[in-house]
């Protein structure tokens, strides 16, 4: 037996190195499927680069899952058909993949009978290439399957064969419910479910796998020969390497790799499962395909073979840390290197980007709505936050510089390819709409009609107290019932509710957490393979938890996840159009530096590119070395040579920042509107979060103080999701400050960039022009001043602070013109005391009572203000020490601006040591108290002051 088995194994290696070897994509990602058009793109760009599978199996196309019975009606069969037609005419196999494990009876003949007719459909289309898929569903049969089948791997390969023979042995694929090596139970080799897929299933239906991990960094000789012999053939691989669906803040842009040529002869195949934004997955596919066509690994150690010269081993790391840039000019066309293949593929991408192509809808990530919850703090996960004693370097002249171990940057991928670590207290995301990509060519499409069998619906539940109240919870919280009533009607005592990162607790209708039910519960991570922890629930099942009081009833979060993706009603067919003229964009053609810096700045789950590395180490150490331009301030000795170093770098980050800049402008001006769409909202993330850290850079280049507590580095992390852009934002001191990093993306791209920079003191003409024309709740006071008193409010409102403290004054420019600013006092009692000293004499003298006749009130209370300075009453909040002012003209339509704005001010006043501060309005100033509302502040009651409203918050 083990001689047969070890022949069909060499037959299908033998197979895999004569050209019998399976290449391409799956399209199996949670949310917006592609479009027909993309699907048909697709197939032109992988004959051109000589893949030839394509797999259909997207997981929110409402037919191909969660209504996986239905037959297709004649619109969506023409374009199926069509679909079907254009692979073939492309040299492409189409794999036309269902995924019933939802729901289905594997013992119920009327269920076969059903999956068969919907296969023959698709067979009538003319589809050769079937799969069925297993993947992210309860492993646990019903009782009627117990019945029939011993466990629950009898029952797949009973269905599967049958379906096989049934459709005449066309190409088969299989993905199984323990599809990597962390979901096989107990483990791969003695795994019941695997070995008896290996055993039983049809030799030649192909199994897929994903490795070690759902996101496997690596793919190992040692793990794929496992498999191989569990499964008796060698596995095709599932490769979730680039998918994005389990996070919405990362787009995956670097080349394939951790993958070794070498383990080609000993796959079935490897087809990705990438972006879900199909213009983003150029990379993605086209490495793959180079890599497809190779046979030796560039990132192996060549000396130790005596056919290959060691004059082209290659460096794939630098002693700084940053990714090797060292590739041989003449490699080896049979040689696969990850950078060479990187290089090759922007090169053909670039092109892209000037056809002309339109954009359909506004600008939304296609990924379903991930709910951020806590996850496990790994140390490691802050990549700069976590450094050790011994990964510092010396510069030349000899301050130590902090260096970003790349490896460290696992710890965040890991937390989404973890099941039994998490398993408690990561909740997977909430159900999207019901989508259809099979009626139109441009667009996806919302079925409104069509009731998700996944979606929240509201139960009542009566809670301890007699009251009944109708409540939605996350997708995924199992409700457990502590005792019934008398009539048979269940009483919940506790379970969760998840209120974006944190368990919250409300009187009535949120109840406490439950320990039990969370061990108890099948909640894993939001993995691109698991998004859906409500497998019981399919139209089906639908009405099942309803009548039997004994099961759990499994519920979802009534969210707005729709929202998020680029989805279009039924009977809208708009496209976007936007106006930008031809000499706009010759003069910002896109270049390679602009797409290799994308590509860096988005690079893989695990690690970041080189110059995004480099952005975290600039940071790292400007803000570690601050005390060097302190110290060089005290001493008024600016011929230091670290001084020099210091602003040296400061200036190589404030380039890298404008290397972002151009990048957003040039990306704005493309042709190609689509492509443009997938990936803007990533670039206009990370450009403003870079855009931020360059402006506290240049503020610490200002600054006069500096508490040595804040040098130590012990910020408590951020712990939550989101690459490269998550990892700059941890390194702003701000700890209580998520959701000034939550922006609304833009409906449509624009390339206007705004610049925040500490405060000059040539600014304060325009700062106070744009304080008098926000100085009545946001707007201008339109009664005509005398012109002494042109500058009282400016002077009454935004003066004391910018004269008396100007190293906490930021500002933000739009085209070199001040369109806002952010002032701040550090002690607003030693601030008032500063104020009657050095500026309330000089005001009195300057706006004299009489000049307060015959004016309007809000010049009076002006000048009242300056002359009953000492008899007012002021704020004293013990913990909100710190007083600020914020403005922005009415013509800053970016939410994000202000959010930025503020997020300087608190990280200065929290390297000073202040870590709360407050803001005081007029009690009638209802857009000011919005603004404020939206970064963050509350109001706060304890410190009210007749006739205002004292809003404050914490950072």
């Amino acid at each position: 037996m083990a001689e047969e088995t070890g022949s069909k194994v060499a037959a299908a290696s033998l197979d895999a190195r004569n050209g019998n070897f399976i290449c391409g994509v799956v399209e199996g990602f949670y949310g917006r499927p592609w479009t027909t058009e993309q699907r048909k793109d697709l197939f032109q760009k992988m004959k051109k680069w000589g893949m030839d599978s394509y797999v259909y199996a997207p997981k929110d196309d409402y037919k191909h899952r969660a209504y996986w019975r239905e037959l297709y009606t004649v619109e969506e069969a023409e374009h199926l058909t069509g679909l079907i037609q254009a692979a073939k005419d492309q040299n492409i196999t189409f794999y036309y993949a269902l995924s019933p494990g939802l729901d289905i009876t594997y013992s119920n003949q009327k269920e076969t009978t059903t999956l068969k007719r919907k296969l023959e459909q698709v067979a009538e289309f003319g589809c050769t290439a079937f799969a069925l898929l297993f993947d992210d569903i309860e492993p646990e049969m019903s009782e009627a399957d117990k019945e029939i089948f011993q466990t629950f791997a009898q029952a797949q390969v009973s269905i599967t064969n049958d379906i096989y023979q049934h459709l005449g042995q066309p190409k088969f694929l299989l993905c199984p419910t323990q599809y990597c090596s962390t979901r096989a139970v107990p483990n791969v080799a003695n795994s019941e479910y695997l070995n008896t897929l290996g055993s039983k299933l049809a030799q030649d239906i192909d199994i897929m796998w994903t490795g070690n991990k759902v996101i496997s960094r690596h793919l190992a000789n040692e793990n794929i020969q496992e498999i191989t012999d569990v499964l008796r053939r060698p596995p095709v691989i599932w490769d979730n390497l680039h998918a994005n669906d389990y996070d919405q803040k990362r787009v995956f842009l670097g080349p394939y790799s951790g993958r070794s040529p070498d383990l080609i002869p000993k796959l079935r195949g490897v087809v990705t499962n990438p972006n879900c934004e199909y213009g983003a997955n150029y990379i993605a596919i086209h490495t793959l395909a180079q890599w497809s066509r190779c046979n030796l690994d560039a990132q192996r150690d060549f000396s130790i073979n005596d056919s290959i010269s060691a004059d082209i081993k290659l460096e794939t790391e630098t002693e700084d840390g940053l990714s090797g840039e060292d590739v041989p000019v003449t490699l080896s066309p049979n040689i696969y290197h990850p950078k060479q293949a990187l290089r090759n593929a922007i090169k053909d991408w670039l092109p892209e980007f000037s056809k002309y192509k339109a954009a359909w809808g506004p600008i939304a990530k296609p990924q379903p709505a991930v709910a951020i919850v806590p996850v496990p703090i790994i140390p490691s996960i802050n990549t700069c936050m976590s450094l050790t004693t011994g990964t510092t370097t010396l510069t030349a002249s000899g301050a130590s510089q902090p260096v970003v171990c790349p490896n460290q940057l696992q710890a965040l991928a890991e937390v989404c390819s973890t099941v039994s670590s998490v398993t408690d207290t990561i909740m997977t995301p909430g159900p999207g709409p019901v989508m259809n990509s099979l009626v139109s060519d441009t667009k996806v499409v919302t079925n409104d009609s069509i009731p998700n069998p996944i979606a929240a619906v509201p139960i009542p539940i009566p809670l301890v107290d007699g009251r009944s109240k109708s409540i939605t919870i996350l997708e995924g919280a199992v409700i457990k019932t502590d005792k019934v009533k008398s009539n048979g009607t269940p009483i919940i005592g506790d379970t969760t509710i998840r209120d974006g990162q944190r368990a919250v607790s409300r009187d009535e209708n949120v109840m406490s957490t439950d320990p039990s039910i969370s061990n108890e519960s099948s909640l894993s991570p939001s993995e691109p393979m698991d998004c859906n922890s409500t497998p019981n629930i399919s139209p089906a099942h639908g009405n099942k938890t309803a009548d039997e009081s004994s099961d759990d009833i499994a519920m979802s979060e009534n969210s707005t996840s729709s929202g998020s993706m680029q989805i279009e009603p039924n009977e809208s067919n708009h496209m976007i159009v936007e106006t930008l003229t031809e000499k706009d964009r010759k003069e910002s053609e896109l270049t390679y530096e602009d797409l290799a810096l994308l590509c860096d700045l988005f690079y893989l789950p695990f690690e970041h590119g080189a110059q995004g590395l480099q952005l975290l180490q600039e940071f790292q150490w400007l803000k570690s070395n601050a005390h060097i331009v302190i110290s060089a301030n005290q001493r008024k000795d600016h011929s230091n040579p670290e001084l020099e170093e210091w602003f040296a770098r400061a200036e190589k980050m404030n380039e890298m920042s404008e290397a972002v800049n151009r990048l957003l402008l040039h990306m704005t001006a493309c042709n190609n509107r689509e492509l443009l769409y997938d990936l803007y909202s990533y670039i206009w993330d990370i450009r403003g979060v870079i855009s931020l850290l360059n402006s506290y850079i240049k503020w610490l280049g200002f600054s006069k103080g500096w508490k040595e507590a804040f040098m130590s580095g012990e910020q408590e992390p951020w712990v939550f999701r989101g690459g490269l852009t998550a990892d700059l934002q941890r390194l702003i001191p701000v700890d209580s400050g998520n959701d000034l990093f939550a922006y609304k993306v833009p409906d449509a791209p624009t390339c206007k960039v705004f610049t925040i920079r500490p405060y000059l003191g040539s600014d304060e003409a325009q700062v106070y022009d744009v304080c008098n024309r926000t100085c009545k709740d946001g707007l201008e006071d339109h009664m005509p001043l005398l012109p002494e008193l042109k500058n009282v409010y400016a002077d009454r409102l935004v003066g004391p602070y910018v004269t008396l403290h100007p190293e906490f004054s930021f500002v933000v420019e739009d085209d070199a013109v001040i369109v806002g600013y952010a002032c701040a006092a550090p002690d607003h009692r030693k601030f008032r005391i500063k104020q009657e000293i050095a500026w309330i004499p000089e005001m009195c003298e300057k706006y004299p009572v009489h000049l307060a006749q015959s004016t309007t009130s809000s010049v009076q209370e002006c000048i009242s203000h300056f002359h009953n300075f000492k008899n007012e009453v002021f704020v004293n909040s013990p913990t909100h020490p710190a007083s600020m002012i914020c403005s922005l003209l009415p013509s800053v339509l970016d939410h994000s601006v202000s959010k930025r704005l503020v997020t300087c001010l608190l990280a200065s006043l929290r390297a000073n040591g202040f870590f709360g501060v407050h803001a005081a309005i007029n009690s009638t100033d209802s857009y000011t108290h919005a603004f404020y509302g939206k970064l963050g502040f509350s109001e706060n009651t304890q410190d009210g002051v007749k006739g205002k409203i004292v809003m404050g918050r914490t950072f």
